[in-house]
């Protein structure tokens, strides 16, 4: 079930050597995940661009936009949109990792395997499909789209700016997007009260690795390839802010203890910063932290 990366962190973390967490894996997708797919508004996607450096992106549509159609195979009625690093990229099939993210009801769902474009559509084979616990999931509500929103030129930078940086202070949410060759892509939530994530210079961030379900799934792929992508959402005005680089789990237990909740810090040092002005039409508002977030 769990590749070397995933079995070397679960042993480095102190776990068994076949830890159950709280999801079940399977290749196939099944009519309960069916149903929430096509509910969905919002899936976040992960994949190497034509270099090798790993993005995480966001794709929106109507409800439906996103379906299953059949138990090994999701159609996704949308594609990444101009100036998004992993634009055009899906001309041939390659490695991707799927999060379907309802804030509103604080689900979340995965599905990996192999995606490639066909026409204004992405498919894509099913090779791990499963659901997560409402773990440090925020509370937010869709609210109607801005249909006067218009895509704005894309900055592309090779640090963060400090209007970036104090984005990334605030944030309460990001993904973060990895892979290990010839294992497959990957995209996670990760969440926590604002501050949580710390740029601590304009090409380094920390975020803390909270309690999770032990399945280690983004730190094994880390452990074979440092390569990642993150993606922080202004939720409120449809901006994106993505970030490709090299991220490292510091397993020192003294830097930990001094930020709350933490079992381990992640580095991640910036290669790239893609930011894109009205990226989606979406519009959410902030309803409530989850309750469990550390201090």
């Amino acid at each position: 079930m769990f590749h070397p990366g995933e079995r070397a962190v679960q042993a480095r973390a102190g776990l068994p050597a076949d830890p159950r967490g709280s999801a079940v894996v399977g290749a196939t997708i099944p009519p309960v995940a069916a149903h929430f797919l096509e509910q969905q508004r919002m899936l976040l996607i992960g994949a190497a661009d034509e270099a090798g450096a790993v993005w995480a992106s966001p794709l929106t549509g109507a409800a439906g936009f996103v379906a299953a159609a059949d138990e090994e195979t999701i159609v996704v009625h949308a594609l990444p949109g101009a100036g998004d690093p992993l634009e055009g990229v899906f001309t041939v099939e390659r490695d991707v990792g799927l999060l379907a993210l309802d804030p509103a009801a604080r689900r979340r769902m995965r599905a990996n395997g192999k995606a490639r474009r066909d026409g204004d559509r992405l498919v894509v084979r099913t090779e791990q499909v499963y659901s997560n616990c409402p773990k440090y999931i925020q509370l937010r509500h869709l609210a109607p789209d801005d249909a006067e929103a218009a895509r704005r030129p894309v900055s592309v930078t090779t640090a963060l700016t400090a209007s970036q940086r104090r984005w990334i202070a605030e944030a309460d949410t990001f993904f973060v997007a990895t892979q290990a060759a010839g294992l497959g892509a990957d995209t996670s939530h990760r969440g926590g009260n604002p501050g949580f994530v710390t740029a601590t210079a304009d090409r380094r961030l920390t975020w803390p690795d909270y309690v999770g379900n032990s399945m280690y799934m983004t730190l094994g792929n880390l452990d074979l390839d440092p390569r990642c992508g993150l993606l922080f959402l202004d939720w409120e005005h449809g901006h994106t802010l993505q970030l490709t680089g090299r991220a490292r789990v510091d397993w020192n237990p003294d830097r930990a203890a001094g930020v709350p909740g933490a079992r381990r810090l992640v580095d991640f040092e910036v290669e790239q910063v893609v930011q894109v002005s009205a990226a989606s039409p979406q519009r959410w508002s902030f309803g409530g932290y989850f309750r469990l977030n550390p201090a």
